[in-house]
């Protein structure tokens, strides 16, 4: 298979919510835009996207029109402690508070408008237990 591009796409009944608060605090950027579908595009990693979806909307077949639940965005970045700094100083709800955990993250967990938790990330050592876990990729 060749893959040219891999998203997420979370289903809302509130899209133009949901893309203003991504732009808001994630610096995501509209790519395309309707009242019914927004694709973004971060202004920091051209390769991130991010679509939001009505849940309602027809294309999506049946079975699937529900709000996004039970599903961790991960972002990795470059200052995780600037990025919480600036997620308390917005009023963002923090479940999980910026910390060091042994698998190798420094982190912290808010949500977005839907309750999809967003997890921010920096990537830091980890111990040696964890460490021996990490497998090598095939060439």
């Amino acid at each position: 298979m060749q893959l040219n591009q891999f998203y997420t796409v979370l289903c809302t009944d509130d899209v133009a919510g949901t893309a203003a608060f991504w732009q808001r605090h994630f610096q995501f950027t509209p790519a395309f835009q309707s009242d019914w579908y927004v694709h973004l595009t971060s202004k920091v990693a051209t390769t991130a996207n991010l679509a939001i979806l009505d849940y309602r909307h027809d294309s999506l077949p049946a079975p699937f029109q529900r709000k996004a639940a039970g599903l961790l965005v991960n972002l990795e970045v470059e200052d995780v402690d600037a990025e919480y700094a600036k997620a308390v100083a917005a009023g963002l709800k923090i479940h999980v508070t910026l910390r060091d955990e042994p698998f190798g993250q420094r982190h912290f967990i808010t949500e977005d408008p839907n309750g999809v938790a967003i997890d921010v990330i920096k990537p830091i050592p980890p111990t040696p237990e964890y460490a021996a876990q990490f497998m090598v990729p095939e060439p």
